[in-house]
């Protein structure tokens, strides 16, 4: 194999487009998926707005059988099964109808890395109501696979029929990024032809309401929710929180030539670490030294230089971290002023979806490298003053860029103190 990775499918729930042609019109124009959210008033928590996909349960019966259908529970799996499953097809592969297999024989060189962060309380809690009550055996027989932390690989490598490492992580905030690179590494090493990655995420009421208690999360613009995630800004308040899921299928490129595959882009390489909780670093806030040498090793890893990176896809969570990021991103890349790369943050259209935050903005990443544009960064009207005494104002678009992309940087820093970036690039047929 060469050893080169690829991307050939794309696929996505997220709050301002469920599906890529929805969501590719929604970040070239800079629409914002983040409403009111009333039940959230009734709750009396201090942010009343989130980012949620607009999304259509029945539309799952294309997706799964009527059995799968049926006994299925919980946001999160919905999200992540619609998205890994438009990337397979988008990836121009079969998807079988009914309860039949996407494939007649057991895919042995594809695998399947997708990952989630959070239990979604919720359905823990209808089914903890249940046994409390004396009821366990009315739970019925699907209860344990809703639970499992790898109900959703188990459910997306089953209805491919996927044979190669099924694997659920979590990572927190990074975890996105971290099953791309997963996924990457498993092509790079020669374990798989082919690999189906991503991950997804339900912000219910009840971690909703565990982040409001932290007094972290957007509360001034209750009255004007496409207003209130804003990260980079001088009046950012806090994060959205948002839920969704995102999807890619990669490849080994020798792979997607022979079968004459549509190229979307190529994952040149990456990287993932920890600060250990050290020097700065927390179970809450990354730590300076770890971020600027997961960014270092990642442009080491991918063979390129860092003056040839276009656009920076931040973490950038509308927090008083944002600046920090900015300085480390200056650090890492020893890039600063009217020098510092284009940097845009999607969760200000969406906002912040914890684990499937990575997925997502990594589709947002390479839909801008396919049709050459940088998304704007909406409610940047008022930059932080830190952070223009570090870069140009002009690396902050607050309306959409047409402009030549070869190279982008995109990078999570998740709780725990957990670190992953990526390199995408432009396909390059010649090598």
């Amino acid at each position: 194999m060469s050893r080169r990775v690829v991307i050939t499918g794309l696929g996505v729930v997220s709050p301002n487009g469920v599906g890529i042609p929805d969501f590719l019109a929604a970040i070239r124009t800079g629409a914002s998926g983040i409403k009111w959210e009333p039940s959230y008033k009734d709750l009396h928590f201090n942010c009343q707005v989130a980012g949620i996909p607009h999304f259509e349960w029945d539309q799952l019966k294309r997706y799964v059988s009527e059995i799968t259908f049926h006994g299925l529970q919980g946001h999160a799996l919905g999200y992540g099964i619609r998205a890994a499953l438009d990337a397979w097809t988008d990836a121009g592969n079969t998807l079988a109808a009914g309860n039949t297999l996407g494939a007649a024989e057991t895919l042995w060189d594809t695998g399947c890395v997708f990952g989630s962060s959070v239990a979604e309380v919720d359905v823990v809690k209808k089914i903890i109501g249940r046994v409390d009550a004396g009821e366990a055996k009315k739970l019925g027989s699907r209860v344990v696979e809703q639970l499992m932390n790898s109900g959703i690989t188990a459910y997306i490598s089953g209805r491919l029929g996927l044979g190669g490492r099924i694997i659920a992580n979590s990572a927190a905030c990074a975890t996105g990024t971290q099953a791309i690179l997963m996924g990457y590494e498993y092509i790079q090493q020669g374990l798989a032809k082919r690999m189906v990655v991503g991950s997804s995420e339900h912000v219910d009421p009840y971690i909703f309401g565990a982040f409001d208690s932290m007094r972290i999360l957007s509360r001034k613009f209750n009255h004007a929710p496409e207003q209130a995630s804003r990260p980079m800004s001088k009046t950012a308040g806090g994060f959205v929180p948002g839920s969704g899921a995102g999807a890619l299928v990669l490849e080994d490129l020798d792979f997607a030539l022979q079968r004459k595959a549509r190229i979307y882009a190529e994952l040149l390489g990456g990287a993932c670490n920890s600060g250990g909780q050290r020097n700065g670093g927390s179970m809450t806030a990354p730590g300076a030294p770890g971020v600027i040498k997961c960014i270092s090793d990642a442009v080491s890893n991918a063979g390129i230089s860092s003056a040839s990176i276009d656009l920076i896809s931040g973490h950038l969570t509308a927090t008083a971290a944002d600046a920090v990021e900015i300085q480390n991103w200056c650090l890492a890349l020893d890039r600063n002023g009217c020098n510092f790369p284009l940097i845009n943050s999607l969760k200000s259209m969406i906002g912040h979806s914890l684990s499937a935050a990575g997925s997502i903005e990594a589709v947002g990443v390479v839909l801008q490298i396919v049709h050459q544009f940088v998304h704007p960064n909406i409610n940047l009207e008022d930059p932080n003053p830190e952070i223009l005494k570090l870069i140009d104002i002009g690396s902050l678009p607050q309306t959409m860029v047409e402009k030549e992309i070869k190279t982008v940087a995109k990078a999570n820093f998740g709780f725990g103190d957990i670190n992953a970036c990526l390199i995408f690039s432009k396909y390059n047929n010649n090598g």
